[in-house]
């Protein structure tokens, strides 16, 4: 019983390492080294190459490459700095989506990750995309997280990654992001409204209305109008 019983527990030892070792190698495989210390996890979707973020994670040949780099020493000496041709790029990118077109933001910030990878404007727009256009939540939080920690993040930062957690339906883990992103851009009218939802559905609605107060002393977008004023119906502010 004794031998038996000891090559049982060295067949589970065995299976369990085999287990292991098989999900950090899957785990290895299914992630992408993208600029340096960064890793994202590889996704693709029903979009041409050059619409998806990180153009699909595609292997380019010589020539692609080639034509990357000549694309970024063009738009660098025609803007001047490397940093004012990805600050425009990134631009184009944001009136794209806010005009709804996803494919033209995407290749714009295809452009901008050619030009900086390392910069949180990369992965803030690519989160956007992945939310908004392939309705891929869990992309758009990874993005969303991996911005928070690259350099010269925008002031709606949290304020996008609050919103996408509200939109998920974790108001708990939204409402502590919303908060700072009040701090980040005490001005920004979606932010205080998105906030109010936040505590309201966290059963504070008299906190709910301060902020949907404070929301109402900016200028709210379309949209963020239409949200206050519901939130303020809801939770009955005076």
């Amino acid at each position: 019983m004794s031998g038996s019983g000891n090559h049982r527990k060295q067949a589970i030892w065995i299976a369990a390492l085999v287990a292991t070792l098989a999900s950090a190698f899957s785990a290895t495989a299914d992630t992408v080294d993208v600029a340096p210390g960064v890793q994202v996890t590889r996704r693709t979707y029903p979009a041409p190459i050059n619409e998806q973020p990180f153009f699909g994670f595609s292997i380019k040949d010589s020539a692609q490459k080639a034509a990357d780099a000549n694309f970024v020493t063009a738009i660098i000496q025609a803007a001047g700095t490397r940093e004012k041709a990805f600050e425009e790029t990134t631009k184009r990118g944001w009136r794209a989506i806010n005009a709804g077109k996803m494919g033209e933001a995407a290749q714009r910030f295809n452009q901008a990750f050619l030009i900086s990878p390392e910069q949180s404007g990369v992965y803030h727009g690519f989160a956007a995309v992945a939310q908004i256009r392939f309705k891929d939540f869990d992309a758009a939080e990874e993005l969303f997280r991996i911005a928070l920690r690259q350099p010269q993040p925008l002031k709606a930062l949290n304020a996008d990654y609050g919103r996408l957690l509200l939109i998920a339906k974790r108001p708990r883990e939204a409402e502590p992001v919303l908060e700072q992103a009040t701090r980040d851009a005490p001005d920004l009218a979606d932010a205080w409204t998105n906030l109010a939802w936040a505590r309201f559905q966290n059963g504070d609605p008299a906190s709910a209305c301060a902020a949907a107060e404070q929301a109402a002393r900016q200028r709210p977008s379309p949209t963020s109008a239409s949200d206050l004023t519901a939130v303020r119906s809801v939770a009955q502010c005076k």
